[in-house]
């Protein structure tokens, strides 16, 4: 079957998730429905509680849904997964000390998702290893080394290029910067852009950080309690938001000065962020 290219590659159908503690109900989510178009920077904002996380570990398949439906290329995604579906799917988080695993080399944790999903020949994966670990901006060296001895931007990109590995449609940012100091988090912005532009990857970019957003982002869906607010092109949200609640969150994040107007057209555009990347 022939896949519908301008279809949206991920859809959330009146989607709900409702947890039990201590004999109450607590809806996380409720009917939310969003569709998130081929190729495009999505972004989950809201505060703390918002459920952006439990929104990703839905898609993830981490979690089950209480209600609504997931639809990936357009086939009903459960949270039982095939192996194709988990290997289109891949997830990048906040902390990538965590995410790695320190008694492995960053060759080893790189090569991991090629062993598990049985991709390219046994004798070509160190040398596949070697093409991401340059794709992210480091050296092929890095694979001999341990991620505690790296620098968080450094982490990061080790763990995108293992997502990378899986040659997946669809990555799922976790507050991928939050941790990393503003010129770092900018470096590491500008590579997932030139790799959103180079793959034809879709960005599910989970934040709170609505200065990333106005960085990377296409179009963005703003969260309070659970419940979808409103969602947009960047622009359109930024310039009118039509929420008092999205309006009380750009009025807290700082006005974009010369500088930061200028850095984020170098990450939109994907030209140079100043040399020394980590």
């Amino acid at each position: 079957m022939t896949r519908d290219m301008s279809a949206p590659i991920l859809e959330l159908d009146r989607l709900g998730k409702t947890f039990s503690a201590d004999g109450h109900s607590v809806a996380a989510l409720s009917d939310v429905s969003i569709a998130f178009e081929r190729g495009e920077c999505h972004a989950i904002v809201g505060e703390s509680g918002s459920g952006k996380t439990t929104l990703a570990n839905l898609v993830l398949g981490l979690l089950g849904a209480t209600s609504g439906e997931i639809r990936f290329n357009g086939k009903p995604l459960g949270r039982s997964r095939t192996r194709d579906q988990k290997r289109a799917i891949q997830l990048v988080q906040q902390n990538p000390l965590s995410a790695l695993n320190p008694r492995r080399s960053v060759g080893a944790s790189i090569r991991l998702p090629l062993d598990v999903h049985n991709l390219g020949k046994k004798s070509e994966r160190n040398a596949s290893v070697a093409a991401l670990l340059e794709e992210v901006g480091l050296e092929a060296a890095h694979a001999r080394r341990s991620p505690r001895g790296l620098s968080g931007g450094q982490r990061q990109r080790i763990a995108i290029a293992r997502a990378l590995a899986c040659e997946p449609e669809l990555l799922v940012l976790d507050e991928p910067t939050s941790a990393l100091d503003v010129l770092v988090q900018a470096r590491v912005l500008q590579l997932l852009q030139r790799l959103r532009q180079e793959r034809g990857l879709t960005y599910l970019f989970i934040t709170h950080d609505l200065a990333v957003v106005r960085a990377i982002a296409d179009r963005v869906s703003v969260f309070q309690k659970g419940r979808l607010v409103e969602t947009g092109p960047v622009e359109a949200i930024f310039s009118d938001p039509k929420s008092a609640y999205t309006r009380e969150l750009i009025g807290a994040i700082p006005v974009v000065t010369e500088a930061e107007a200028a850095l984020r057209a170098e990450i939109r555009a994907g030209t140079n962020v100043p040399a020394g990347a980590e």
